[in-house]
């Protein structure tokens, strides 16, 4: 498999060193090698349930150019994930390609799709409701993290649809793909509902070694956003417990500080992922 280095990646020793110095002038530098036990990992993401409503798939603009190099973010994985060929232009020549979900191999890219490892519509359900439009745009587009974005088959991505690890899991490299599922979750601050968490649990209890930790994302929220189609109303601090009880959910920190509750940290306080963080700090509710 090819490393990524975008649309430039060539096979040629030449071709190559040429695309390293480009990469260098204009690429992100590269994350460094931070590794940690997927349990440790599992264990910081909030616990939530899932937003059930309000999700489009149009919500999340995918296939753009967001680093700039002439090849949108599908072309460039198949660029990246190619075993052999040569790059002109955005394709690959003489390409090949293999499904890791299910070991298919073809040289026709168009039969394979780009799959996001955490489905546009689980990451809608675990969070990203909240975002900016131009946030969902880049996790749609994710080439910071180069597990985020993988070309597999289209009959394993048809498969897979929309489900978590605990309704779905590939053929193939089932650690790999919790420990993944588990490092996208981390990157982009989604929750995981208790099915799902059980399952990834069960999964990396027999999984060894440690899982690489991915770079936070850069995200923004829309100060719109709310619940989409509560049936229930908001609580209000009026109905809030005295302190020390569990937070029941205000509609904004104002309420929740009112009443005795916060600050909340991104990756340790579920409540975090229910208001919005305006400064991008990775805490809200602050006193």
């Amino acid at each position: 498999m090819m490393h990524r280095f975008g649309c430039t990646a060539l096979v040629s020793p030449v071709a190559l060193a040429m695309a390293i110095t480009l990469a260098s002038l204009g690429a992100q530098p590269a994350q460094a090698d931070s590794r940690k036990p997927a349990d440790m990992v599992l264990n910081s993401l909030p616990v939530s349930v899932e937003m059930a409503s309000g999700y489009s798939r149009s919500l999340f603009r995918h296939w753009t150019d967001g680093d700039g190099n002439g090849c949108d973010a599908r072309k460039d994985v198949l660029v990246a994930e190619a075993i052999t060929g040569q790059v002109v232009g955005c394709t690959v020549v003489g390409g090949v390609w293999q499904s890791v979900y299910d070991g298919v191999s073809t040289s026709n890219s168009s039969t394979f799709d780009v799959d996001h490892r955490v489905p546009l519509k689980e990451a809608w359900d675990s969070g990203a409701w909240r975002w900016s439009a131009s946030t969902r745009e880049a996790f749609a587009n994710d080439l910071g993290f180069a597990d985020s974005l993988i070309a597999v088959s289209a009959s394993s991505n048809r498969s897979k649809s929309d489900r978590d690890p605990a309704d779905w899991l590939p053929k193939y490299e089932v650690c790999t793909y919790a420990k993944t599922w588990i490092a996208v979750k981390y990157r982009w601050r989604l929750a995981v509902d208790t099915t799902e968490k059980s399952a990834l649990q069960r999964i990396i209890g027999s999984c060894p070694g440690l899982m690489l930790v991915p770079d936070l994302a850069s995200i923004n929220t829309d100060p719109g956003a709310g619940r989409p189609n509560s049936s229930s109303p908001a609580p209000t601090a009026s109905m809030a417990p005295t302190g020390g009880a569990t937070d029941p959910r205000f509609r904004t920190c104002g309420e929740a500080i009112a009443a005795r509750y916060g600050p909340y940290v991104v990756g340790r306080d579920e409540e975090y992922y229910w208001y919005i963080d305006r400064d991008n700090d990775g805490v809200v509710c602050e006193r």
